[in-house]
Formats: C-alpha cells, sequence, structure tokens
C-alpha cells in the first residue's frame, strides 16, 4: 500500500512553479556540490526526496544513459510530474518510485550518491533513513545534503519586520509538523557515529539586494506561502499587506540586504 506523506508547504500550482524557480536558482549550487561529491558519467545516484523532479532531470544529463537516477518521493503529484519531466527530455535513465523515507526501506543497489536537499528537515525522525543511506551507498560513496543550519538567519534588512514575523509563523509550522528546520545541525555527528568519514561542511550563503537571485528566491517564497498561512488561518491580511509593503520599500532601496536561511553542505563518505 502506497504511504502518502503531505509536504509542509503544499503541491498547488502556485509551489510547483515556486519550486521550479526555486532548483533554477539554485542550480549551479547543487552541480557544484555534486561534482564535490564525485559524480560523473555513469554514475548512480540516489535522489531521495525527489520533489517534482527538477533535480533528477539535471542529475540525469550529467551521469548521461549509461548512468541511472533513481528518484523517491511520497506525493503523487510531484511524482506524477518528475515522470512527466523524464518523459519529455527523453531520459530513460530516470526512474521515480513511490517511497515514505520515514518508513520503506531503500533499495540496496550500491549507488555512487545519495543526494537530499531541503527534505532531511521535514522528516519527524532521523535514524531509518540513514540507517538505509549507509546499506544503500556502495563502500567509497557519499551522501550530500544541502539542509538548513541556521533557519533564523532568513530576513529582510533593514525592512524587514513584518517578515520577521513571517519568518517565525512559517518556522512554527515546520515544527508542528514534526520537522527541524535547522536538522544540519545534528546530521554531521549522526553520520559520524555511524562511521561516515566527512569530508565538508561548506555553508552555502545566500545575501544579495533587491536585484540578486537572493531577492527573485525569496520574495516567491514569500508570497506563495504567505497565501498559504492566511488560508490556514494562522496569518492575517493585514500582516500580509506589512509585509507587502516591506517588500516595495526594499525594491526601491538598493541598499537593502536579503538573508536566506543558511544552507550547510554536508558530504560524507562511506568508508
Amino acid at each position: 500500500m502506497e504511504t502518502h506523506r503531505n509536504y509542509v508547504l503544499g503541491n498547488a500550482p502556485s509551489e510547483l512553479q515556486r519550486l521550479a524557480l526555486q532548483h533554477r536558482l539554485w542550480q549551479p549550487l547543487a552541480e557544484a556540490g555534486w561534482r564535490r561529491a564525485g559524480l560523473h558519467e555513469g554514475s548512480t545516484v540516489l535522489d531521495l526526496g525527489c520533489g517534482p523532479g527538477f533535480a533528477a532531470v539535471d542529475l540525469a544529463r550529467l551521469v548521461g544513459l549509461q548512468g541511472r537516477v533513481l528518484g523517491l518521493d511520497s506525493n503523487a503529484a510531484f511524482r506524477a510530474h518528475a515522470r512527466q519531466l523524464a518523459q519529455e527530455a527523453d531520459l530513460p535513465q530516470i526512474e521515480i518510485r513511490a517511497h515514505d523515507l520515514c518508513r520503506d526501506p531503500l533499495p540496496l543497489q550500491g549507488f555512487d550518491l545519495a543526494w537530499c536537499r531541503w527534505v532531511a528537515m521535514f522528516l519527524p525522525v532521523l535514524e531509518p533513513l540513514l540507517a538505509q543511506i549507509e546499506a544503500a551507498v556502495r563502500p567509497g560513496g557519499a551522501v550530500l545534503f544541502h539542509e538548513y543550519v541556521d533557519w533564523r538567519s532568513f530576513g529582510l534588512h533593514p525592512h524587514g519586520t513584518a517578515l520577521g514575523q513571517f519568518a517565525e509563523v512559517v518556522l512554527h509550522t515546520f515544527l508542528a509538523s514534526g520537522g527541524d528546520p535547522d536538522v544540519n545541525r545534528r546530521l554531521p555527528s549522526l553520520l559520524a557515529a555511524r562511521g561516515w568519514r566527512i569530508e565538508a561542511l561548506q555553508a552555502l550563503p545566500a545575501v544579495g539586494g533587491p536585484d540578486s537571485w537572493v531577492a527573485d528566491w525569496l520574495e516567491p517564497f514569500v508570497l506563495v506561502q504567505g497565501e498559504r498561512l492566511q488560508s490556514q488561518g494562522v496569518w492575517s491580511a493585514a500582516a500580509a499587506q506589512a509585509v507587502a509593503e516591506e517588500l516595495a520599500a526594499a525594491r526601491r532601496d538598493p541598499g537593502s540586504v536579503w538573508m536566506g536561511p543558511t544552507v550547510l553542505e554536508l558530504r560524507a563518505r562511506r568508508l
């Protein structure tokens, strides 16, 4: 029986569009991390929580027809989108499967790389996944996490008082769902205790002005999730209007500073 785990931020068309934009903006940092982990043509990759498939497509193009990308996700709408992307891009090396990362066993196929971005932060428990990654990745293979290490670094300066309140509400929704937005504070130690060699802990800061990629990334997040929070009754129209006014003020101020939640690249090698 298929297990479905709801994505905390929803899968409305507006969220799907935002995820596509987010991946495009973060793609250079993701690809650099993949290559540092040893990804090459012919590699086999396990895409944990592949979502709508944007990263899976890029991974498949890098590993080529001699490689393989297996994407796992519990969200049926996202899986359907990922399969459509793979078909449209003519990438038969992509396979997408229904999978609950907290319950279902990972395939034991000796993957070269396990990739996980903004997924572990939503899991209520980590140990089942970490134990299975150890079994799924071949000796000498790697696991690469891009997860937050400091959610509260998210902000807009000097115009972001209402935005700071928005960030706290979003943080509360993550915690209420059983997740841990700062999960990469724990993951390195948990992996090291299992015998993985920690190869890299690299901060990926997202800081920029009103015309930067950081603003392009965070403004849609604020607007799309602000609407979702209002529909849930945890964010008011007045508060949303205050945020909109701050966003407008930031666009007019060439000295305004956007800061994203700090992402930590964690790369570990199975011995």
